[in-house]
């Protein structure tokens, strides 16, 4: 979607209401800069809620299937008094007790089979989401994906106090959950790639892209508060809660400049980056690009750079979502110093690991602000996230302390890559030259690379629930090599970077030369 809209866009996409009364009661219309704050601020909250809902099935994860060596005496009592109660109460549920068809042999797999049935809907959604994104208003599309989720978040939920325990049930509204949740990240990079340039990059985004760590954190922190009361609060709450921000968006979101007849003159439209990347040629052009077609999903796969990333980040996601969905999991079935978490207390640890990540993604992109350098960044994280794991596995048990501190650590070299790349993509765009300022590949692009990035984090979580019932020493293995697989996808990237530094360096003359030596 371009920054400046034929009028045909402007009149269809129009100002959000919430813009309308805030003018009107300024008696003035906003600014560049006014706006430019209201897209980060309701971008930023509308992902976050989209994570925070995404993160509460592995909260839950723990309470329906709670067999664990963990299970004590007062465990033990607990469930033979659920067993006691009738079946059609709808109170029978108690923390530590399980719920069919769940708490049997199978349990962890059926878990695993919701989480791949998610991703590779939210994978496959994804796809589609990007090439609907450039083509219709992403305020109202957004709005559809945000309300949605909540929904179906909220139905998952709903079976606590309806009693159901077919597992279809659960397999059906996890599915139509991940379709909903595909509408997110491809419209909220194209939205805040319409209002950000070239001076945004970096930091800024790196700051910015804080939600999806921020939005793992709320979504523990509000399902395992909740998990005490019935496993269903911790699904309807954080349901009701995109919901809300959902509305906040479809009232306040203004999608680009044109959209809203705001003058675009303070700022100089570039891509915004997430990890920092240069860019040499503005992406969304200053011209009215309303007769330019929206860039075709074929024709995107071979923008190059596209597919090495989006192979990479298959990889970087298979890592990051298999830690997303089981790490609350694993860690209550770990002893840690002697002793086993409650399920409540592993999930509010498990949120280090986020915040680990919100520190790698804003390392990761002042990096590669530094260097110029995203794939050389990217590469160099993943590998060092292969000791990091290997660490967590094998020592994480010894104390807490030593448990958060490389908790921590392995946050900050899986998420770091994962942030970076799920925005390097519009820098891609930007540079290239076939695109020739076309700004209507935003969503398109961005959908490629996560939605290839999301099946590979479909397969982890699916893995793992069959491997971590043999050993979960298998399971660490497995993401190492992932990790390894992901940094040798970017080879070819990382040695034509280093090979332009080279031939940069060696082009470097002293200042001292005269203007017209410095133009041989």
């Amino acid at each position: 979607m371009g920054s400046i809209m034929d009028s045909a866009e402007v009149k269809r996409c129009g100002k959000p209401p919430g813009i309308r009364f805030l003018e009107y009661t300024k008696k003035s219309n906003l600014s560049f800069k006014t706006h430019q704050a209201i897209v980060l601020i309701v971008t930023f909250l509308a992902y976050t809620s989209y994570h925070a809902t995404r993160k509460t099935t592995s909260i839950v994860k723990s309470a329906l299937d709670p067999q664990s060596p963990d299970l004590s005496l007062t465990s033990f009592f607990k469930r033979a008094e659920a067993n006691n109660l009738t079946a059609s109460s709808k109170q029978s549920w108690v923390l530590g007790g399980g719920w069919a068809p769940f708490d049997g042999q199978d349990g962890t797999a059926l878990l695993g089979q919701l989480d791949v049935a998610f991703l590779f809907v939210y994978a496959m959604g994804m796809f589609f989401s990007g090439h609907m994104g450039d083509r219709m208003d992403l305020r109202i599309f957004l709005t559809i994906g945000m309300v949605g989720t909540g929904v179906f978040t909220a139905l998952y939920g709903v079976g606590y106090w309806a009693n159901i325990h077919v597992f279809y049930y659960f397999l059906v509204v996890q599915m139509l959950a991940g379709l909903f949740q595909s509408t997110g990240w491809p419209s909220v990079v194209a939205v805040v790639g319409n209002w950000f340039g070239k001076k945004k990059r970096g930091l800024i985004m790196g700051i910015w892209n804080a939600h999806t760590s921020l939005g793992n954190i709320t979504g523990s922190l509000v399902a395992s508060t909740l998990l005490k009361y019935g496993w269903g609060w911790s699904m309807v709450v954080p349901g009701i809660m995109i919901i809300f921000f959902g509305l906040v968006l479809f009232l306040f979101l203004p999608v680009s400049p044109g959209a809203v007849g705001c003058d675009n003159s303070e700022d100089d439209l570039y891509v915004p980056q997430k990890a920092g990347e240069g860019v040499r040629e503005p992406l969304l052009s200053s011209d009215t690009d309303g007769d330019k077609s929206a860039v075709g999903f074929i024709e995107a796969w071979k923008i190059p750079g596209v597919a090495p990333f989006a192979l990479c980040l298959f990889f970087a996601k298979l890592v990051a979502y298999t830690f997303l969905y089981w790490l609350p999991f694993y860690v209550s079935h770990t002893a840690i110093a002697g002793e086993y978490l409650s399920n409540e207390a592993a999930g509010n640890l498990s949120t280090l690991f986020d915040v680990g990540g919100v520190v790698g993604g804003i390392l990761a992109g002042h990096v590669s602000d530094r260097l110029d350098a995203r794939a050389i960044t990217a590469a160099s994280f993943m590998y060092c996230a292969i000791p990091a794991l290997y660490l967590y596995r094998n020592y994480g048990h010894v104390s807490m302390t030593v448990n958060i501190i490389l908790m921590l650590i392995t946050g900050v070299f899986v998420n770091g890559p994962y942030a970076l790349i799920t925005t390097a993509v519009s820098a891609d765009l930007g540079t290239h030259s076939s695109l020739r300022g076309n700004a209507r590949a935003l969503a398109t692009v961005t959908a490629i690379i996560d939605g290839t990035g999301s099946i590979g984090a479909a397969i982890g979580p699916l893995l793992t629930g069959y491997i971590s019932t043999n050993s979960w020493s298998a399971v660490f293995t497995m993401l190492m090599t992932a990790a390894l697989v992901s940094g040798l996808f970017l080879t070819r990237l990382v040695v034509a970077e280093v090979g332009a530094k080279i031939h940069q360096s060696r082009r470097v003359i002293p200042t001292s030369r005269t203007p017209a030596a410095l133009e041989v």
